[in-house]
């Protein structure tokens, strides 16, 4: 029904710049709250940042000032802007997005596949 499909992250030194995006396709009527969570290995899966539709932006506490969210409504896609990467921001990054399905006006939860973001000190 929706894919998110990301792009982006990959190997970079502390101190560095990486971006990741994420494009929502499919049956998508509207889609509310978009953003990212990231998982390290061995710790759970935590928030980085989130967009709803009304622009309104939340940062975790550990990415604010670094990380810059932002998203395009008409590609229904979202970015994040990594800046001043420590090893700490290693991590699987998931988009996730909460979309009103076009048919049926219900709203499900979806995820990305996960990008990996390598942060070497």
């Amino acid at each position: 029904q929706v894919q998110l499909v990301e792009s982006g992250g990959g190997l970079v030194q502390a101190g560095g710049s990486l971006s990741v995006s994420c494009a929502a396709s499919g049956s998508i009527r509207s889609i509310n709250d978009m953003g990212w969570y990231r998982q390290a290995p061995g710790k759970q899966r935590e928030l980085v940042a989130v967009s709803g539709s009304d622009g309104i932006t939340n940062y975790a506490d550990s990415v604010k000032d670094r990380f810059t969210i932002s998203r395009d409504n008409a590609k229904n896609t979202v970015y994040l802007q990594m800046n001043s990467l420590k090893p700490e921001d290693t991590a699987v990054y998931y988009c996730y997005a909460v979309v009103t399905l076009r048919y049926t006006g219900l709203s499900n939860n979806y995820w990305g596949q996960g990008t990996h973001v390598t942060v070497s000190s």
